[in-house]
């Protein structure tokens, strides 16, 4: 972790100075959201277009010089992003025949609850992103049954031994981690908490505060970056190691990764109220503003050793995005919050033009995200959830600046 460490300890000095930090100005950046989410609608009807709305198939990515969806199943783990676009495009816009589309592709997953169906940690993506938002914006109470059903479904992936959620079953038998937690997870825990506030068991609650601590606790640095996967002992639940399955090696900081713990520590903090967690995002968003390029959007990992050269992830500017925004809110310090708000709102600028604004070249919102680089895929990609998270950091800033009018 050497680039990253090294930054920090020029930059973390200054606390806050994000101007100095990161090679750019702080000053506010102004976006015109409702330009940008007219343009998310018109992306959204090309795609709609493209796809065959009679069937369950969703769209997850386009190659680098692809034009068309590669289509995934509701089986996929990333199968609530699209409805979940499609729920934020019918809050923006209203559109009744955008809003029977959220509804069909939210339908698609109900196939989740099938008791043939395993499922696994990203249940906590494919319920919230889908049935939350179709029963936070129509009311409808079998939406809200079937979130809290869902929720039940990924409790049961809950080890209390150890205190987390189990993420990748497999990977015992594969690798021979008797318990994994990869970072990825810190997203899944809104449910547990959306539920238990909702009508669902309140031992959730326990589970989702467990999960953040825990991970907490053990899946971080000393310099606040992360893991992307903790490996524990199912017998005493201690902790055995930190590895990476999608970052450089197992000590460097994947963007990707930092950016869920960035979102999820927020969330937890606003959950809890729990001040501890509010400290404790910012020392991790901290860590990832101070070793941002110029344009504000991460390599694949910062310790990439091919940099400049390495591919970009706007999906982690996008997370990211979302996240500062929600911390900005919740800030306790209004320097903070608005260095915060002022760090996303320069994110979402960047994310707004060229290069990373698909339009003319592909029916998606973004271009240059990475999904997995050692595996080879979704390199320099359009990816779905790069997507959903800017429309929803759009709307949020857009929710922001009329509140603040």
């Amino acid at each position: 972790m050497g680039k990253t460490t090294n930054l920090l300890a020029g930059c973390l000095v200054a606390g806050l100075a994000l101007s100095s930090c990161t090679a750019h100005d702080a000053g506010s950046t102004s976006i015109d959201a409702d330009q940008a989410l007219a343009y998310c609608d018109t992306q959204i009807r090309r795609t709609l277009l493209q796809v065959k709305n009679d069937s369950c198939l969703l769209p997850r990515s386009i190659t680098t010089n692809g034009q068309e969806w590669s289509m995934v199943n509701a089986y996929d783990w990333t199968s609530g992003f699209w409805p979940g676009i499609l729920w934020y495009d019918y809050e923006n816009t209203g559109d009744e025949a955008i809003k029977q589309e959220a509804m069909h592709y939210t339908e698609c997953l109900v196939a989740l609850l099938s008791p043939h169906h395993q499922g696994d940690h990203d249940l906590g993506f494919q319920f919230l992103c889908s049935f939350v938002h179709a029963w936070r914006l129509t009311g409808n109470e079998r939406y809200k049954q079937a979130a809290l059903d869902g929720a039940a479904k990924l409790a049961g992936f809950y080890n209390p031994t150890v205190g987390t959620i189990c993420s990748w079953q497999h990977m015992r038998e594969q690798m021979g981690w008797p318990h994994n937690t990869i970072m990825d997870n810190m997203m899944n825990l809104e449910l547990l908490f959306w539920a238990a506030r909702n009508g669902g068991d309140m031992a959730y609650y326990d589970m989702a505060e467990s999960h953040a601590r825990v991970t907490m606790e053990n899946q971080f640095r000393d310099d606040y970056t992360n893991y992307h996967v903790a490996v524990y002992d199912t017998i005493d639940g201690h902790f055995i190691k930190g590895v990476t399955n999608q970052g450089l090696n197992d000590e460097s900081c994947w963007a990707r990764g930092q950016a869920w713990a960035i979102y999820g520590y927020t969330m937890v903090y606003r959950e809890t109220g729990n001040k501890e967690y509010l400290r404790f995002a910012e020392r991790v968003a901290d860590v990832y503003l101070a070793a941002l390029p110029a344009d504000h959007v991460p390599y694949w990992d910062f310790d990439a050793p091919g940099i400049p050269d390495e591919p970009k992830d706007a999906s982690a500017a996008a997370i990211t995005a979302s996240g500062l925004l929600e911390l900005s809110q919740l800030e306790d310090d209004k320097e903070k919050g608005r260095t915060y708000f002022q760090a996303a709102e320069q994110m979402l600028a960047t994310l707004s033009a060229e290069p990373y604004k698909a339009d003319g070249y592909k029916p998606s919102f973004l271009l240059h995200s990475t999904g997995n680089y050692p595996a080879g895929y979704e390199i320099d990609a359009a990816i779905n959830y790069a997507d959903y998270y800017y429309i929803e950091a759009l709307t949020r800033y857009k929710d922001i600046r009329e509140k603040n009018k």
